[in-house]
C-alpha cells in the first residue's frame, strides 16, 4: 500500500485515496477512510487556502444552516452548542475542532485545484493534473472521492439587471460579500426569497435604514426554535453521545414525516405552513401576495427562519418585502414593472448560485472524457462506467451531511471488499436497458432547471434511482450488499 510521505519526508505522490474539497463532506470522508480503512493513505486536496467548503467561503452577514445541526453535524462528531440552527462562524470553528481532534488537518493539501482526472484501467489508478500555487503537478491514487458539493465557488447566479450601470450604489452577491460592504444607516434592496434572502433581511435590518425584500415570487417559510428544548432536556440527563444519537434520530424522523405529509397532502400543508406565517406577521403583511407560492410545498426547498426573525422584522417595520417584477435599475435604486420605484444605497442580488459538477474536474476514462450528462448516478454517489470513483452529495430534503456520512460509509464497506477479492476496479455497468433517465434533482428551483441539462441522470429503480430517504438509505447503503448486480469487479492480474 502507498504511504502518506515518501522516505524523504516529502508529502507521496502516490496515495491510496485521494479527497477532493476539505468542507463538511470532505473532512467527514476522512474520518471514515481512517477510521474504517486504517491500512489505506489519503489526503485530501483543497483548492482553497483553508478548510471549511461553503462555511468558510460565505461571509455575508447572519449566514446560518439552514437545517438543524443534530443532523447536519457530524454522525460521530456530536454538536454541543446550544443553538440548533447556528450561525456560520460556529459551523466553521465545529470544523475546523474536528478536523485538529482526528488528525484530519494533517492530511489536507491547501491551494491544490484539481483540473483533471484520468483513469486507467490498465494501470488500475487515477492520475490527477493538479494547480498549486508553486505550479501544476501530477498526483496519482487507486480511488478518488470527490467532495466538493455541487455549488460553482467562484461565482453565484446574478441575473441580467437592466440599468444596471446607471445605480449609484454598491450591487453586490452574497457569495462575494466582504468586510468593506457598509449597510449601517442605508436603505438596502435584497432580491430573492430563498434561503439567503431570509437570512440576510433580518440581520442586515439590525443596522440599516430600512431592508426591503424584492421577489419576483413567494417562497414557503416555516419558523423554527432556534434552540430544540427536547434536546437540552436529554443532554442534561444522558451521556452526550446517547442525548445525542436520540435528538438525531428525532429530527431525522420529524423531518421525514413532514416531508411526506408536504408531498402527500400538499394543500393541507401549504394552508398549515401559510396560516402559520399569519399568526407570526398579524397585519403588518399581506400574506397572500407575498407568503403563498403557487407551488406546492417541497417542489422547491422550505425556507427555515430560526425563533421567525424574519417575521419579527417585518411586524416591528425594519423591514419590508415587495413582490413585483424588475423592469430595470436607476440611479435611485430599482423601477418595477408596476411602474413602483425602490430606493437604495445597496443592492444585494441574494439570486442564487451556480451548479458545477465535481467543481469542474475534467474527467476522463482510457482517455475518453466523460460528460457528467452523459453517466447516470449509482446509489447517488458513483457514476456509470466511471471505474474507483465517489462523489458526496447531501439530501434535498434533508441535511447534507446524512446522506454524506452514508456514502463515506459506503465507500469504505467497497474499498474492504475490493481488499479481501483482490479487486482493482470496481465501476458501475448500465446493463438493464429498461431503466429510465430522469433528472438527478427533482425540483423546479430557478438554479436546478439552469443545470440540468449539464449535471447526471438518475434512475428510474434502485439502484440507479435517488430516493432521498435517509431510512431508506441506511439500510440500503449501511447494511446493503455491494457486490449487486450493477457493480462490475475486476480482479488483479498476476505478476
Amino acid at each position: 500500500m502507498a504511504t502518506e510521505h515518501d522516505r524523504d519526508g516529502a508529502q507521496a505522490s502516490h496515495l491510496d485515496v485521494i479527497i477532493v474539497g476539505a468542507g463538511l463532506s470532505g473532512i467527514g470522508a476522512a474520518y471514515h477512510i481512517q477510521e474504517r480503512c486504517p491500512g489505506k493513505s489519503y489526503a485530501i486536496l483543497e483548492g482553497r487556502a483553508a478548510l471549511g467548503g461553503t462555511w468558510d467561503l460565505f461571509r455575508y452577514p447572519g449566514i446560518r444552516s439552514d437545517s438543524d445541526m443534530y443532523t447536519l453535524g457530524f454522525r460521530f462528531r456530536p454538536w454541543t452548542d446550544p443553538k440548533a440552527i447556528a450561525d456560520g462562524p460556529s459551523i466553521l470553528a465545529y470544523l475546523r475542532d474536528t478536523a485538529a481532534a482526528y488528525g484530519i488537518d494533517r492530511k489536507i493539501r491547501y491551494d491544490h485545484r484539481v483540473v483533471r482526472a484520468s483513469w486507467s484501467s490498465d494501470d488500475a489508478r487515477w492520475t490527477l493534473e493538479v494547480e498549486t500555487g508553486g505550479g501544476r503537478k501530477t498526483l496519482t491514487c487507486n480511488f478518488l472521492f470527490s467532495c466538493t458539493g455541487y455549488y460553482d465557488y467562484d461565482e453565484g447566479y446574478t441575473p441580467e439587471l437592466p440599468g444596471r450601470e446607471s445605480f449609484r450604489g454598491r450591487i453586490v452577491h452574497p457569495q462575494l460579500w466582504t468586510d468593506d460592504v457598509e449597510y449601517a444607516g442605508k436603505r438596502v434592496i435584497v432580491i430573492g426569497s430563498g434561503a439567503t434572502a431570509v437570512t440576510l433581511v433580518p440581520e442586515l435590518s439590525k443596522r440599516a435604514a430600512h431592508v426591503t425584500m424584492l421577489q419576483r415570487s413567494p417562497s414557503y417559510v416555516v419558523t423554527v426554535p432556534e434552540r430544540d428544548r427536547i434536546a437540552d432536556w436529554m443532554r442534561a440527563r444522558l451521556p452526550l453521545e446517547g442525548a445525542y444519537a436520540l435528538t438525531r434520530w428525532k429530527n431525522v424522523l420529524l423531518g421525514t414525516a413532514f416531508y411526506k405529509f408536504c408531498r402527500r397532502f400538499p394543500e393541507r400543508a401549504k394552508r398549515l405552513i401559510v396560516s402559520g406565517v399569519k399568526k407570526a406577521v398579524g397585519d403588518s403583511v399581506d400574506v397572500k401576495k407575498h407568503f403563498t407560492p403557487s407551488y406546492a410545498p417541497w417542489d422547491q426547498r422550505v425556507c427555515l427562519v430560526p425563533d421567525g426573525d424574519l417575521f419579527v422584522a417585518l411586524r416591528e417595520g425594519r423591514a419590508s418585502v415587495v413582490t413585483d417584477h424588475i423592469e430595470r435599475l436607476t440611479e435611485k435604486g430599482i423601477a418595477l414593472r408596476s411602474g413602483e420605484e425602490l430606493e437604495a444605497d445597496l443592492i444585494v442580488t441574494a439570486t442564487g448560485l451556480k451548479l458545477k459538477f465535481l467543481g469542474g474536474i475534467q474527467v476522463y476514462v482510457d482517455g475518453k472524457h466523460i460528460e457528467p450528462s452523459s453517466v447516470m448516478t449509482y446509489k447517488g454517489m458513483m457514476c456509470s462506467d466511471v471505474p474507483n470513483f465517489a462523489f458526496a452529495i447531501g439530501y434535498t430534503n434533508a441535511s447534507w451531511t446524512l446522506k454524506c456520512d452514508l456514502t463515506s460509509e459506503y465507500v469504505c464497506r467497497l474499498l474492504d471488499h475490493m481488499d479481501k477479492h483482490g479487486y482493482t476496479m470496481a465501476v458501475p455497468r448500465r446493463t438493464d436497458p429498461e431503466v429510465e433517465e430522469l433528472p438527478i434533482i427533482d425540483f423546479s428551483s430557478g438554479y436546478v432547471r439552469r443545470a440540468l441539462d449539464q449535471l447526471p441522470k438518475q434512475g428510474s429503480v434502485a439502484p440507479w434511482r435517488l430516493y432521498q430517504n435517509y431510512t431508506l438509505d441506511v439500510m440500503t447503503l449501511r447494511g446493503g450488499r455491494v457486490d449487486d448486480s450493477a457493480m462490475e469487479f475486476t480482479r488483479r492480474r498476476a505478476s
